[in-house]
């Protein structure tokens, strides 16, 4: 895929830049301005979405996760913001976000945040078993990209996943 042209290239880094200050109208406009196929980047989507995020345009946002999965069906980004602006959307909710994340988990590169959020998921829903399967899968990724600590302390800091609190020591990795 040909990389984004300058002016466009420079479009994107001023909407990063804005969504860093918190103006997401700002970031919104800059983004705006790329224009015809560079639009569909998956960068200039990722931006977009941050920018979904911080307006809380929930049904946009599950609109760009749907193109970047169309796009990089193996990134994991739109799986997990796609679902994470599923669950606030006004027609979405937790069920609905677990059941459009579940199939990442089989087709992504980079399953440890799937799991994770998986497991949040499944937490949310009562479905406690369940949540640890998919924490125990996101420890055993994390633990074999040298995270292990680090997506212990993100589960510790979770609040969807405080029902299993008590829990964390003793899934293995």
């Amino acid at each position: 895929m040909k990389a984004l042209g300058p002016s466009d290239a420079f479009r994107l880094l001023a909407a990063e830049g804005w969504l860093e200050l918190g103006n997401a109208r700002e970031a919104e406009w800059e983004l705006a301005q790329i224009k015809g196929r560079a639009r569909s980047r998956p960068e200039v989507l990722k931006a977009r979405w941050r920018v979904c995020h911080a307006a809380k345009k929930w049904a946009a946002g599950v609109e760009v996760g749907r193109k970047l999965i169309k796009l990089a069906p193996r990134d994991s980004f739109g799986w997990i913001n796609r679902s994470y602006a599923i669950r606030r959307a006004p027609e979405g909710g937790v069920q609905a976000a677990y059941d459009a994340l579940k199939p990442g988990a089989e087709r992504v590169e980079d399953v440890e945040m799937v799991a994770f959020n998986l497991a949040c998921y499944a937490c949310q829903l009562g479905r406690l078993d369940e949540a640890r399967h998919w924490l125990k899968r996101a420890f055993g990724v994390a633990k074999q990209n040298g995270r292990l600590v680090e997506c212990r302390r993100q589960a510790l800091l979770e609040e969807d996943l405080r029902p299993l609190r008590d829990d964390l020591g003793s899934l293995d990795a």
